[in-house]
């Protein structure tokens, strides 16, 4: 696919118009209390891996509804001391994985936390293992309509209070530097990374990669690939229902969360990106509120972005962070 979105220039200037619930603020802190009425009840079982360089430890704590959500936490071998911490979220339809698939951020000396996504891991690598015991309303197959039919029932009000409880999570750990913390992923991992970016007040970076769940009214429209598209077959079928749900995607738009962005951060696009179309990256890129911001931008790459070449961008700028 050829370039098909805003030429690189407008994309810099590009704000999106995607509207702002009034009671953003107040339904994220009502939502995060809700959650922390719960104990965090965060396990940390070691596992034999075979691993030489690291220690893996099998991760439980409680996450949306106190539900217990799974990760991997994994340490440098020799760690003493308490260690940078990364913590990572990872992309639509993928788990937690297998701990081997995870060793670049432990061989950096960091501390690495990886969040399994609740319902999903079954679809690429190495599986998942947390359930969303949350039914709802109605759905297309797959995540994006699941409890579309209010903010409250919405399937990422879920995954993203488990996000927040995660880096809670991670930093509970005696060998993790809570002071150095920071989030990243890529894709489906990029969209949550921006709303922990919101929501947690004190990391010192974040790195999202070809972010998704941004600038919904123009995603869903922009692009027919999947996952977008499941909101617009969604609509297809359910007619007249588009405001309603856009109403409740916006509480959840990357957009709004980069407003409330307190940290550096290192976003990267794709040019010829169909699934998350580089204006939707731009879009909270332009709108992430701190002044310490960089873009990776991809000239020829589809949804796959700079893949190793982005790695390496974010090991070297992460030098100056944690």
């Amino acid at each position: 696919m050829a370039l098909f979105d805003l030429p690189l220039d407008e994309l810099r200037a590009y704000r999106s118009d995607a509207n702002e619930p009034e009671d953003f603020d107040a339904f994220w802190s009502k939502t995060l209390q809700e959650a922390r009425e719960h104990d965090l009840d965060a396990r940390f079982e070691p596992v034999d891996t075979g691993l030489s360089t690291v220690r893996v430890h099998d991760v439980t704590f409680a996450g949306f509804g106190g539900h217990p959500v799974k990760g991997w936490l994994i340490l440098p071998a020799g760690a003493r001391e308490p260690l940078p911490l990364v913590v990572e979220f990872v992309g639509y339809g993928g788990g937690r994985g297998l701990p081997h698939e995870h060793l670049l951020w432990a061989s950096t000396g960091r501390a690495h936390f990886v969040m399994d996504t609740r319902g999903q891991g079954s679809a690429w690598g190495g599986g998942g293992g947390t359930a969303d015991p949350v039914g709802g309303a109605p759905a297309y197959p797959g995540f994006m309509t699941r409890g579309i039919d209010a903010p409250e029932n919405y399937y990422y009000r879920r995954v993203f209070t488990d996000a927040v409880r995660a880096v809670e999570a991670a930093r509970s750990h005696p060998l993790t530097d809570a002071s150095r913390t920071v989030a990243v992923g890529a894709s489906q991992g990029g969209g949550i990374t921006l709303a922990v970016g919101g929501l947690v007040p004190d990391l010192v970076a974040i790195a999202p990669d070809v972010p998704f769940l941004c600038d919904f009214p123009r995603a869903t429209t922009v692009t027919d690939r999947h996952p977008y598209r499941e909101i617009g077959l969604y609509l297809k079928t359910h007619r007249g229902r588009t405001e309603d749900a856009l109403r409740t995607l916006s509480y959840f738009d990357g957009v709004h969360f980069a407003a409330r962005g307190r940290a550096p951060a290192l976003f990267s696009a794709a040019l010829e990106d169909q699934t998350c179309p580089p204006s939707t990256v731009f879009a909270a890129f332009n709108a992430w509120a701190h002044d310490e911001k960089a873009i990776e931008v991809y000239d020829f790459n589809d949804h796959e972005g700079g893949g190793p070449y982005q790695e390496q961008a974010r090991l070297r700028w992460l030098r100056s962070y944690a």
